[in-house]
């Protein structure tokens, strides 16, 4: 398997899905950080509900969209692509619609709308993953996955500063934002469809013996969970450090957010293509490591007190995101390595579910371990990492996940998995 030693911004474009879908991305990023950001306050503010009944519809509506999970594996198994991006499109933007049209109190009508989000947020990741690659193999898939992430936090960050500037406005503003975030994610849905890319179903081989199964990946998944809570930490944790034990300015909690984004949006394509010189199961393992280190950071940080530990709090949260960019760059690539072409949709599908447990759990996880003060809080959070990482570890690559393997480079050629060719009308099948 060849290394990437450079990043070719054509060649990375075109192993994203080509020119459309890379717009499709950017408009569903931007609509979705006008909006994500925000539900909870449109609940509160524009409906009038109180906010736990607002917080626990969305939580219900997360956990509940991870249901469809399965479903979308299936679907993804069957050769569909660019159609499945499109769906998960097209799902929010009845969602937006919903939350446009529930009167003031009606909970159930709002938690219904979350739902019908959560489950295009969730379908999304698995998607967007298959189309990349059914398009890209090999490093050059890696580095398509990173840059399609730092596009999305492109995006995402550019809406919720467009969306905070205009937040002045009251209810009837945040009722225009999530207008426009309907339009967004229909455009984008527009977009992603005409692309038009879908793979040929690939039959399991019979000659391969194990090759050709589903693999289990219960450490990996096990450990995702885990992994998954960094991506919380930012938005969750350390808000709630910096402020109710460290009685920091707010202001710090939003640097440290942006801080986040501008790190993931200027880096994780470089961090990836360097780190592309290892195996990719030794790069998530090495990931858990750095992110428990940083766990350890933060409860030395908040040891402080007030006055240091504020700016300590930031500067470890660098360490933090540094960790979050190494995950993001090898779990998702390692998983599609390791599924065989007929099962790769269902192999996606079952790590998103695990990510998006963790997303859906840290936050209760999070919030219940920090009145015990921060040792339980980042000590726990470094304890349960580094036991990850090492399970992670533990388990042996399969071929192709190591450095110079050619197995996976020629089994990527095989008839099993589609081949694709980018015309002026986006991709299509050869």
């Amino acid at each position: 398997m060849a290394t990437t030693t450079k990043i070719r911004p054509r060649a990375l474009v075109r192993a994203s899905g080509g020119p459309r879908y890379a717009v499709a991305l950017t408009v569903d990023a931007l609509g979705t950080g006008l909006l994500r950001p925000f539900l909870l306050l449109y609940g509160v503010t524009v409906l009038g509900l109180s906010a736990p009944a607002t917080g626990v519809a969305m939580t219900v509506g997360v956990v509940v969209g991870l249901g469809c999970m399965p479903a979308v594996g299936q679907w993804l198994d069957r050769g569909a692509r660019s159609t499945v991006v499109a769906a998960s499109m097209l799902v929010r933007v009845v969602g937006v619609a919903l939350l446009l049209a529930t009167p003031a109190g009606h909970v159930w009508l709002f938690g219904t709308a979350a739902l019908l989000l959560g489950i295009g947020n969730q379908a999304w990741p698995a998607a967007h993953a298959a189309l990349v690659a059914t398009v890209a193999h090999g490093r050059e898939r890696d580095t398509a996955l990173a840059g399609g992430r730092a596009l999305r936090n492109a995006g995402m960050g550019a809406g919720a500063l467009l969306a905070t500037a205009c937040l002045a406005g009251g209810t009837g503003a945040l009722q225009a934002l999530a207008a426009v975030t309907g339009l967004a994610y229909l455009t984008a849905a527009a977009l992603a469809w005409s692309v038009h890319l879908r793979a040929r179903p690939a039959a399991a081989s019979t000659e391969d013996g194990d090759a050709g199964q589903a693999p289990r990946m219960r450490a990996l998944l096990a450990a995702n969970v885990f992994y998954a809570f960094c991506l919380n930490v930012p938005e969750i944790a350390l808000p709630l450090v910096l402020v109710t034990q460290l009685h920091a300015s707010p202001v710090w909690s939003a640097a440290v957010f942006v801080a986040n984004t501008v790190l993931v949006v200027t880096l994780q394509v470089p961090v990836t293509v360097l780190l592309s010189r290892f195996s990719r199961r030794a790069v998530l393992a090495l990931a858990g490591v750095v992110l428990a280190a940083s766990y350890l950071g933060f409860l030395a940080a908040a040891s402080l007190g007030h006055g240091w530990g504020a700016p300590a709090v930031a500067t470890v949260s660098v360490v933090c995101t540094i960790g979050e960019i190494i995950y993001a760059g090898s779990a998702t690539a390692l998983v599609t390595v390791l599924a065989p072409a007929h099962v790769l949709g269902r192999t996606l599908a079952r790590f998103e579910l695990s990510t998006g447990l963790g997303l859906a759990v840290s936050p209760a996880v999070i919030t219940a371990l920090a009145p015990h003060g921060p040792a339980a809080l980042w000590g726990g959070l470094a304890t349960a990492t580094l036991l990850s990482a090492g399970a992670v570890a533990a388990e042996k690559d399969r071929p192709g996940d190591r450095p110079g393997d050619r197995a996976a480079a020629a089994r990527s050629r095989t008839a099993e998995e589609c081949r694709v060719r980018t015309t002026p009308h986006g991709l299509t099948l050869d």
